[in-house]
């Protein structure tokens, strides 16, 4: 093991022999304990430092002594983990109010900076060309600025996200795009992806290197995708009831409502939801998972209905730009439901009928990117390329390579000889390539294809 594993390891050990009630047997089987449960989790493919955090997190499920020890080492970051379910406690009250102000802090400041271009003549109902591809710089910054505040993430971190932020709002405005360009609807989809990335990047902040963290951030992407669709089922029983009782007494809020309400609101939201998730991740994540294992088999029969319908219709595929769009949402729930339940499951559990269930949904998602992406190549060389076919390509392609290697793990996966560690690198090795992608769609595409 590393030394700093064994410094650890030492540092657990002097603080279990300082308790006077334990003798020198019960601290040799307490240790070797923790050690049983390091070395079964490092095995499973996590880094040794997690692996610690893991197994102090469990042997303080099974006595006090590592609630105590957290206590008296607050600065641990592994204190988190070791203190969850004491939510009533000084420290943690102090932190949840902190957390609170500086969420509203930021949320303000993401519902007001969509207001802010109006200063500068820019009308949110008559500019739609710029408040399209600038919509994520209104508030995923903020978003980012509060988990960065949370993670205490280092200045060298905070400058790199700065400048990213500051390269998607070059992006966004330096190229003259028309409100009926192509360039201009993938401009502004990609680059909420390319930012969204960067909050991942804030996300991430404690711990770049971790690929456990970077599976947290899809964990949270999922989570805040939930916590922000309730805020806006939410905000739209608000805006009824606004609607019917103002004009019950002949006021009409509509002015207010469109010009302030619907846009500040939104913007705010991206932030209040983060904060819930980080907040109050029990009440998903109970949740979650069980969306995941109700829809995988749901989409399973529905991509295997869409194959064998294709094969006895002998038509071929419409790759017009609505049908690109809406297969390239199919394959990508596909991924995602792929993805959260890799989040959610546990690395050191067998191989079960869910990952059965899984495989056949994945070779499914698969055989239908490759048809499109067949009939995507034969209209690009018999017709040529425009933004949209161009950007479709490419991001076919990229889900290719994913659910290919993913199909192959999960092989290896259900037959025993691959580790689920395996298929959780993978996965979280990829995402850079996906931000990539997204910022050359972002800042090359438009000058290549003449702004089309």
């Amino acid at each position: 093991m590393s030394d700093d594993l064994e410094a650890q390891f030492a540092e657990w050990r002097r603080y279990v022999q300082s308790r006077p009630e334990l003798r020198q047997a019960d601290a040799d089987e307490l240790e070797d304990h923790l050690r049983g449960s390091v070395d079964e989790l490092v095995a499973a493919g996590l880094h040794t430092d997690e692996a610690f955090l893991v197994a102090v997190k469990r042997m303080g499920s099974l006595d006090d002594l590592s609630r105590e020890f957290a206590r008296e080492h607050s600065e641990r970051l592994w204190k988190q983990l070791v203190l969850t379910g004491e939510p009533d406690s000084p420290v943690a009250v102090t932190r949840s109010r902190r957390d609170l102000l500086v969420m509203i802090v930021c949320a303000l400041g993401a519902a007001a900076s969509i207001k802010l271009p109006e200063l500068f003549g820019q009308r949110f109902e008559q500019d739609g060309g710029f408040y399209a591809p600038n919509m994520g710089l209104f508030a995923l910054p903020w978003l980012a600025a509060f988990l960065a505040w949370r993670r205490q993430t280092p200045p060298l971190v905070i400058g790199a996200l700065v400048a990213l932020f500051a390269l998607g709002a070059v992006g966004a405005n330096v190229y003259s795009l028309g409100d009926e360009s192509q360039s201009l609807v993938l401009t502004t989809i990609h680059l909420v992806i390319a930012l969204w990335f960067v909050v991942g990047v804030a996300y991430v902040s404690d711990d770049l290197r971790s690929s456990r963290r970077r599976m947290d951030f899809i964990r949270f992407t999922g989570e805040w995708f939930v916590y922000y669709v309730l805020i806006a089922l939410g905000g739209g029983v608000l805006t009824g009831l606004t609607f019917g009782t103002f004009e019950a007494i002949g006021i009409s809020p509509q002015n207010f409502v469109a010009h302030w309400l619907v846009p500040c609101g939104a913007m705010a939201a991206v932030v209040v939801a983060g904060w819930l998730v980080e907040a109050k991740q029990s009440v998903v994540e109970n949740i979650a998972p069980v969306l995941t294992r109700l829809f995988t088999p749901l989409f399973t029969l529905a991509l295997l209905a869409f194959l064998i319908a294709f094969g006895f219709s002998g038509g071929g595929i419409n790759v017009e730009r609505e049908a690109l769009i809406l297969f390239d949402v199919l394959l990508v729930v596909v991924l995602a439901l792929l993805l959260y339940s890799i989040s959610a499951r546990d690395p050191l559990a067998p191989a079960g009928v869910f990952d059965k269930l899984q495989l056949g949904l994945v070779i499914s998602a698969l055989a239908i990117d490759v048809l499109v992406l067949l009939e995507i190549t034969g209209r690009i060389s018999e017709f040529g390329t425009t933004p949209n076919k161009a950007a479709a390509l490419g991001e076919n392609v990229l889900l290719l390579a994913n659910l290919a290697w993913s199909a192959w793990l999960l092989f290896g996966l259900v037959r025993g000889r691959t580790p689920f560690a395996a298929l959780e690198r993978w996965q979280t090795a990829y995402l850079p390539v996906v931000a990539v992608w997204a910022w050359i769609v972002v800042l090359v595409f438009p000058p290549v294809f003449g702004y089309l």
